[in-house]
């Protein structure tokens, strides 16, 4: 079931790539961009997350603190993260569990990988509800980050 702005959103606590859990909890009172990209290292994940890299201070100044999640082990994604020199944390949903409460997992992807992140935006409140929600079936597609920082600066 695809969630909606409005519905609380799905708590979850994973792995970063320091060995610590994060949970959405971790956030209250601030507002949260959850991504949630296929794979590391792979061409239109590695231009999303550059994209918020670089554009980390805009999100900050609208009191929002992103992560990104992926189906990738916390190892793969540390080097990712540090290949890219990324500024915020990255959280592995091995388990796929995140992916699935949020209705952001394809059951299939491509060669027969089954249970893969879709490429997602949610912007969750500091009180934990969504206001943004936005689940790509396109894998190469880019979530609207006009729209993310739009809603963002609403809830200011």
């Amino acid at each position: 079931m695809a969630l909606k702005p409005g519905d609380k959103a799905p708590a979850f606590t994973l792995p970063d790539t320091e060995k610590n859990m994060v949970s959405l909890d971790d956030f209250k009172g601030q507002n949260v961009v959850l991504l949630f990209f296929p794979f590391a290292f792979t061409s239109v994940c590695t231009t999303e997350l550059c994209t918020m890299r670089d554009d980390i201070a805009t999100y900050q100044g609208l009191n929002a603190q992103v992560l990104a999640a992926s189906v990738d082990s916390p190892f793969c994604l540390a080097r990712f993260k540090e290949d890219q020199k990324l500024n915020f944390p990255l959280l592995s949903d091995f388990n796929k569990e995140a992916a699935r409460a949020y209705g952001a997992l394809y059951e299939e992807f491509v060669l027969g990988l089954k249970g893969v992140a879709k490429r997602s935006a949610f912007v969750i409140d500091g009180a934990g509800i969504i206001r943004y929600a936005e689940v790509l079936d396109n894998a190469g597609d880019l979530p609207n980050f006009e729209a993310v920082k739009q809603t963002l600066a609403s809830l200011q």
